[in-house]
């Protein structure tokens, strides 16, 4: 196993920046603020927020795919990211198929997702459009020749997306628990997006953990060659059970994917929900939040207060809702039988935002 240390004058630089402009910007943070910035500055000494990347296998992504990392300053002066404004500041999910065995453990599932994302981007609207189904998207399929599960294909995702785009966006995101291929030469995607559209699709199928195995449900035990066009394949086709493990892995999913959406690459600096990932170990080890770099690049383009997102997070795992929220979860889905939200598998990340809320 590799260990990634930077220096402390490396990582003060990434947060920081030598430029007079950032370094002033950066001391209008508070002083709780900045000290919890600092911790990133001794990732993995005893008692610290943030631990150093590590790097278990050559097939781990920092070692199969070198990136020149992206320190705040890079981010800031990159002139093709895109910041929400008055008239483009609401996250859009469209779900696409089911998200469970019945429709309103579905609308439960992603309305849960939808919450999260809420409190992640705090600040910005998150909205839900009407799910549709695998036929209204129009999209191509296949039948995977190795794993027999069935797949449908991004580009065509990307586009129904662009159509159904709503004109306040500041992006929208479609999300399936139908597996993805980017082309017929490769095996499968875990997602694939647009940045400069604002959009992006990303599938939940691979976070079952039978899903490499060989008695996972969705193989088809027969071997089809549906005809395009034929989406009766799609009836009754199986779904993932939701658990508390599947909902962690969809939080870090979403939020990782829409962070790319702000102009914030993967992260090279320590332990972080924005690292790239190759394979479900890879991701389950990351976190489930910003490092300090990345997360003062989401509060540039944000403007929250770190202390309230933190406690925004930190109710929704804890279950606890002001009179606001629910009011607005009331509107947002009104049909939606409440299932208890499955939180076991966030339980370091609650003690995690509990310790940021300490020094904040």
């Amino acid at each position: 196993m590799k260990v990634i240390q930077h220096s402390v004058e490396t990582l003060q630089r990434a947060l920081v920046s030598n430029r007079q402009d950032l370094a002033k910007l950066y001391r209008q943070y508070t002083k709780e603020e900045r000290h919890l910035l600092e911790e990133g500055l001794h990732p993995g000494q005893p008692g610290s927020l943030f631990q150093p990347i590590k790097v278990h296998s050559d097939s781990d992504w920092v070692s199969a795919h070198p990136e020149e990392p992206q320190d705040f300053e890079k981010f800031y002066r990159d002139h093709l990211r895109k910041t929400p404004n008055a008239s483009h500041n609401t996250i859009y999910i469209q779900t696409i198929g089911s998200f469970g065995v019945a429709a309103a453990e579905t609308d439960q599932y992603v309305e849960w997702l939808r919450e999260y994302c809420q409190a992640f981007f705090y600040g910005l609207s998150v909205k839900l459009l009407p799910a549709v189904t695998v036929p209204e998207t129009g999209c191509s399929f296949r039948v995977n020749s190795n794993s027999h599960n069935l797949q449908i294909l991004t580009g065509d995702l990307l586009q129904f997306l662009w159509k159904r785009k709503p004109k306040d966006a500041y992006c929208i995101v479609g999300i399936t628990m139908i597996d993805l291929f980017p082309k017929e030469s490769w095996n499968f995607v875990f997602g694939e997006a647009s940045l400069s559209m604002g959009m992006g699709v990303f599938s939940f199928a691979r976070y079952d953990d039978n899903f490499y195995s060989q008695s996972y449900a969705g193989r088809l035990k027969k071997r089809l060659q549906p005809k395009q066009g034929d989406y009766s394949v799609f009836d009754g086709y199986y779904t993932p059970p939701i658990t508390s493990t599947l909902l962690l892995r969809s939080c870090k999913t979403m939020t990782h994917e829409i962070g790319h959406m702000f102009g914030i690459k993967h992260c090279q600096w320590m332990s972080c929900v924005m690292q790239g990932s190759n394979h479900l170990e890879e991701s389950d080890r990351r976190p489930l939040d910003f490092c300090p770099i990345c997360l003062r690049k989401l509060q540039v383009a944000i403007g929250f207060k770190m202390s309230e997102r933190y406690k925004a997070l930190l109710h929704w795992m804890e279950g606890d809702q002001s009179p606001t929220s629910r009011q607005e979860e009331a509107t947002a889905c009104q049909s939606v039988l409440h299932l208890s939200k499955p939180t076991e598998a966030f339980q370091t990340s609650r003690m995690w935002l509990n310790r940021c809320l300490n020094i904040l």
